[in-house]
């Protein structure tokens, strides 16, 4: 390959599962820095592998200095520190030459007792030399101590005190804290069940994305902040890496479903081990799906991360910039669809299995929004990210008009469906959808309450399913993805089919169950899903701490509150099962988890949002009227065409 003509080639690329290592041997680089060699740069074309994006550069003869914000499209993990030092490649010629040197001073010490103290090097220097050299601007690392809560928040808003928590609060910090899981001798997150009398733990050993946030919320709001931000870094870094199943690789920007820290021997080393981050994009998951929502939860993370610590520093940081940008590009490439929703498979959220819930998910929809909404305020705008910035206020505004209009029903929308016309072919059908009044279910409408109603589950051309899910309801709350008017209403659904939807443990995935010759043809039969069980209608006690979001945003704690009372009857009895089985959630799911740790941290957090509800409201978003000023539908005088400008304003109206 000639030096003129290319940008350069990698001797030896990492390998692509393994990604950071800490080895017990001392003087061991990690992997992902051993394996780099030095890069060949010119101005010819080059691969757009992720792999490059651990290296900033540019040349500099015809440009000027660049930027911090500018790097953004390549340094995700690279950090930039300071030393005028030199390292000279004789075979690049007139062409820069980059080198990573690793750090022999600084050392991450293991927790684990396998082997002698670990040291673990890291990047620590960028050189750059060439005849016309790369300018780079060298970032310092932050010198980042953690913020404690009491000086991050008001005096309202204080951590509990361990003094006033009860018996039961003390056994769930025990068993949280037995659940962390550590890498290099540093906290990174917690295994989704740790039950000590589990031989078959499958993939529960694992720290997942989803999992992990109750968890991270309850350490945070306890002061402890160290584990939530490794963790965010830690995943951001696999982010970068390459993936591939069956010869085919997703998307840039896609989050791993969950991690997994394993200890091998060392090459070459049978007296020597080292750990390995080991990540699952889906590849090794039931039906093979990749986690859409894991970079959704990632973002809504961060921004409740610099909430509640004030490190808002770590937002700023060029990697987590460029982490958030590739989410959002990855959510937001055009495509065939025609509407603001997130077009997703089954089986790419909490309910990992086949449910019937392909299409355009509610639960997507509202983590969609809501992680639109965090990337928007925590994005650092530049010239790099103005246009995704643009691109963003655009779809929230078409997603929250979308959602709250077509997804919403209630009994006046109920009859309206009823007496729908079919087949309107005219850009002005009250109809859109198609959808057949034949298909409204006759459980509803005896169900639904006259002063109630909710966000249905899914909508796509001639299909709604009624069903109704309460995560994607409950996070809409939370997120002003509806109006005020409709998340009262659906606080009214909730207290009003309490034993349908609580009962006997809060709370219900879903209602209804899947049942008969339904189950069997969209379940594909399966033994797990069941009706009135696991994500068929079975209760998860982890949705806790979500309802309590939702209740305070709402001014309704006293709704939280009966539901954190039921759980605290028997959870802990049960031993803090996943999930429970029956109509009124009696027993505890005939294949739950038990001490699962999503469960215990649910709760936990539950308890401090209603202790301090100020914390809760800080992590709500409140309506943005501003969005809707952004809509692009034409306004008409037909009755039959509505524009969200015109609605929201109608609605505003009325709150007032």
């Amino acid at each position: 390959m000639s030096p003129s003509s290319s940008l350069g080639t990698l001797a030896a690329q990492p390998c692509c599962r393994l990604l950071n290592r800490c080895s017990f041997a001392a003087q061991r680089k990690p992997s992902y820095i051993s394996s780099l060699k030095i890069l060949t740069i010119s101005c010819g074309s080059f691969h757009r592998s992720s792999w490059f994006r651990h290296v900033a550069f540019k040349r500099c003869s015809s440009m000027p200095k660049i930027h911090r914000r500018a790097l953004s499209d390549f340094a995700t993990s690279a950090e930039f520190l300071q030393e005028d030092s030199e390292i000279k490649n004789p075979n690049a010629g007139p062409f820069s030459a980059v080198a990573i040197k690793t750090s022999e001073e600084e050392t991450c010490i293991s927790s684990t007792t396998i082997g002698p103290k670990l040291e673990c090097a890291r990047p620590e220097r960028i050189y750059v030399t060439s005849v016309n050299p790369l300018e780079v601007e060298r970032i310092e690392e932050e010198n980042f101590s953690n913020v404690g809560l009491e000086e991050s928040l008001s005096p309202a808003t204080s951590v509990p005190k361990e003094e006033n928590e009860s018996a039961l609060e003390k056994e769930a910090w025990n068993l949280l804290r037995a659940a962390v899981v550590n890498y290099c001798g540093s906290p990174i997150g917690t295994v989704a069940a740790n039950d000590p009398s589990d031989t078959t733990p499958l993939n529960y050993d694992q720290v997942f994305i989803r999992d992990f946030v109750p968890s991270a919320l309850a350490f945070m709001l306890r002061g402890e902040t160290e584990i939530v931000r490794n963790f965010l870094l830690h995943t951001l870094q696999l982010q970068s890496w390459e993936k591939t199943v069956d010869c085919y690789s997703p998307g840039q920007g896609l989050m791993p479903a969950s991690v997994k820290v394993r200890t091998v021997p060392l090459d070459g080393n049978n007296q020597a081990v080292e750990e390995v981050l080991d990540p699952d994009f889906g590849e090794s998951a039931i039906g093979r799906v990749a986690p859409v929502d894991s970079g959704l939860w990632w973002i809504i993370l961060l921004r409740s991360y610099g909430k509640i610590t004030g490190d808002f520093a770590l937002q700023e940081r060029v990697d987590v910039q460029t982490g958030i940008k590739l989410i959002l590009k990855l959510c937001l490439t055009d495509g065939f669809d025609m509407f603001p929703t997130l077009l997703v498979t089954d089986g790419s959220c909490m309910i990992d299995r086949r449910m019937g819930i392909h299409g355009h998910p509610l639960e997507i929809q509202a983590l969609f929004y809501s992680a639109l909404r965090c990337a928007r305020e925590i994005m650092i705008v530049d010239d790099g990210s103005k246009n995704l910035l643009r691109a963003v206020n655009s779809r929230l505004s078409a997603l929250a008009f979308h959602i709250r209009e077509y997804y919403w029903i209630d009994t006046q929308k109920l009859n309206e469906i009823y007496r729908y016309k079919t087949e309107e072919y005219t850009p002005d059908a009250v109809n859109k959808f198609n959808i057949y009044p034949e298909q409204i279910p006759s459980w509803l409408v005896d169900w639904m309450p006259d002063q109630g109603g909710f966000l249905i589950g899914n909508l796509q051309p001639a299909h709604m399913d009624f069903r109704f899910f309460s995560l994607g309801n409950l996070w809409a709350i939370v997120t002003s993805l509806t109006t005020s008017e409709q998340a009262e209403a659906i606080l009214n659904l909730i207290e009003s089919k309490w034993d349908d939807l609580v009962g006997n443990m809060p709370m219900k995935i879903c209602f209804p169950a899947l049942e008969y010759e339904e189950w069997r043809i969209i379940t594909g039969s399966d033994p797990k899903n069941t009706p009135w069980s696991y994500h068929n209608g079975g209760s998860w006690p982890t949705l806790l701490w979500q309802f309590t979001i939702a209740c305070i945003k709402m001014g309704r704690p006293d709704l939280a509150s009966r539901a954190v009372e039921i759980a605290e009857k028997r959870i802990s009895k049960d031993r803090w099962p996943e999930y429970y089985d029956t109509k009124t959630a009696r027993f505890i799911g005939k294949q739950a988890r038990l001490y699962q740790t999503w469960s215990i941290a649910g709760y936990l957090a539950a308890k401090s949002f209603l202790a301090n509800p100020d914390i809760a409201c800080i992590l709500a978003c409140e309506e943005d009227l501003a969005l809707m000023e952004g809509c692009s539908c034409p306004i008409s005088a037909s009755p039959r065409r509505k524009c969200s400008r015109n609605a929201m304003r109608s609605q505003s109206r009325i709150l007032v």
